[in-house]
């Protein structure tokens, strides 16, 4: 587990802020970036992409879980998501879904509060552990 003390918030915060310029949100307005630290160093991003149907569209988190899969795998460690104005968003609850899955219930999440561990975020999350396994009654 990385201690948010232990994390260099300023280079997520700033290619968030820098990714954010790259959304397409011509139907809500709100551009919004997501950049995430991976456990090997790496940092990748992701931005907004509406659709005219709405519930189509794809979130800056959805996006940055893409590219770290794309760019190699690995797991989130911490995460920061911005608008286009520069303050904090807070992950959908989708989004937190999705991030638990790529980062786990310590993936740290920026916060204008400070940084704060999903699992505070999505507490009694859905994960792989609770699908059965294959050939298990019920499966």
């Amino acid at each position: 587990m990385t201690s948010a003390a232990a994390v260099d918030w300023e280079p997520l915060r700033s290619a968030a802020a820098a990714v954010v310029t790259r959304a397409y949100a011509p139907y809500s307005g709100l551009k919004v970036g997501a950049a995430g630290l991976v456990d090997d160093g790496r940092i990748v991003v992701g931005c907004n992409v509406e659709n005219a149907s709405y519930g189509l569209a794809l979130c800056a988190e959805c996006g940055l879980a893409s590219a770290l899969h794309a760019s190699g795998g690995g797991r989130l460690v911490a995460i920061s998501v911005v608008g286009e104005d520069g303050r904090h968003l807070a992950p959908c609850g989708r989004c937190r879904q999705v991030l638990w899955e790529v980062g786990g219930p310590s993936l740290l999440v920026d916060d204008h509060g400070g940084p704060i561990p999903l699992a505070e975020l999505l507490p009694g999350a859905f994960g792989p552990g609770d699908l059965p396994e294959p050939g298990d009654p019920g499966a």
